[in-house]
């Protein structure tokens, strides 16, 4: 670093964000990426907008957040977009963590993150011995709680009953639900928001949309919240989604058949997948994300990474005590997931 680093700034530990390599024929199953292409749409409609990027973007992103609240049966001032949904999220945590945040221990990794680079008290509450949040530990709470549904990296999911209860025990704070994967099995706290005026449900379009390189996620919640959060947007970055961006997010939504397919086959090929591993003897999560939490038989998780590596796979390693054991692994196509399934079985003795 250089010496001209704020010294607040010096000892901040970045987020580590999975393995981007270039390498031929690699299956790449650590990143929680779509194994499928996006809507046959997108290509058409970001071509149509290139046509005009001398201009700015839309402001307001209104085709897109006129589609969203269609999609969502909200109303139009319950939304925003960003530049993913890690924006919205750095947005959420600079306008409600003033008093501090609370989230589980083994949760997405860019939350802690957060909250050193704004300076933020976090209190880390642990999930019990099975991985699961318990609702009740976070009763008698004085700060915004962050609960990622599914949870990353377990893809073990809340029922609507407990996200409940967790707003009814914090009458006072935010509570913002991550739903990056909840389209894979789990039902959105969105049906909340009508009882609820202190949940923000946070989306993206990178899973179940095909648009992780497109960079799009938004944020549903009471139309006061939505005002809070444009304004620090428009303080910081006002033409933030950019007009390709805006253009395939909107052709993604309009092929709603497409989106069905692929979710569908992706829950389909991971309860496929969990099966395989299940037999050869590994201990796998319940998963309702597009991916599995798996530990290995005989082996740790750090040992069978490097043993998929060499096989040019690449699964998701957390080096840390209660997650060491395990491995994250991505959904991949069908054909993906067999080769890995044929590998494991010449690796488990």
């Amino acid at each position: 670093m250089s010496r001209f680093l704020s010294k607040r700034l010096a000892s901040l530990k970045a987020y580590t964000p999975g393995e981007q390599p270039k390498v031929e024929n690699l299956i790449k199953l650590n990143t929680n990426e779509s194994p499928f292409p996006p809507a046959p749409g997108v290509e058409k409609a970001v071509k149509e907008a290139a046509e005009k990027l001398q201009l700015y973007c839309d402001l307001t992103a209104g085709e897109l957040t006129r589609l969203l609240a269609e999609t969502m049966n909200v109303s139009e001032n319950q939304i925003i977009c960003a530049n993913g949904s890690d924006e919205i999220l750095a947005f959420a945590f600079q306008a409600y963590g003033e008093k501090g945040l609370a989230f589980p221990d083994i949760t997405y990794g860019f939350y802690p993150v957060w909250a050193q680079l704004f300076g933020l008290d976090a209190r880390v509450i642990p999930l019990n011995e099975n991985f699961e949040i318990e609702p009740a530990k976070y009763g008698s709470n004085d700060r915004t709680l962050v609960i990622a549904n599914p949870n990353a990296p377990t893809g073990l999911a809340l029922p609507l009953s407990a996200i409940r209860e967790m707003l009814i025990l914090n009458p006072d704070q935010i509570v913002i639900v991550d739903e990056a994967y909840v389209d894979f099995g789990t039902e959105s706290a969105i049906a909340l928001l009508p009882e609820f005026d202190n949940l923000l449900v946070v989306r993206t379009f990178s899973k179940s949309r095909q648009l992780a390189g497109g960079r799009l996620g938004f944020a549903v919640g009471n139309p006061s919240l939505i005002a809070d959060l444009n304004r620090i947007r428009n303080s910081f970055n006002p033409y933030n989604v950019n007009s390709m961006t805006q253009a395939a997010g909107a052709a993604a939504l309009r092929d709603y058949a497409y989106f069905e397919e692929c979710r569908r086959e992706i829950m389909k090929t991971r309860e496929w997948t969990k099966d395989q591993l299940l037999r050869l003897g590994f201990k796998v999560l319940p998963s309702r994300a597009n991916f599995l939490f798996a530990a290995p038989p005989d082996m740790g998780g750090k040992e069978y990474l490097e043993a998929l590596r060499k096989e040019n796979i690449l699964v998701r390693h957390f080096d840390a005590p209660r997650t060491k054991d395990y491995v994250r692994i991505t959904i991949g196509s069908k054909s993906q997931m067999e080769r890995l399934i044929e590998v494991t079985k010449g690796l488990i003795k």
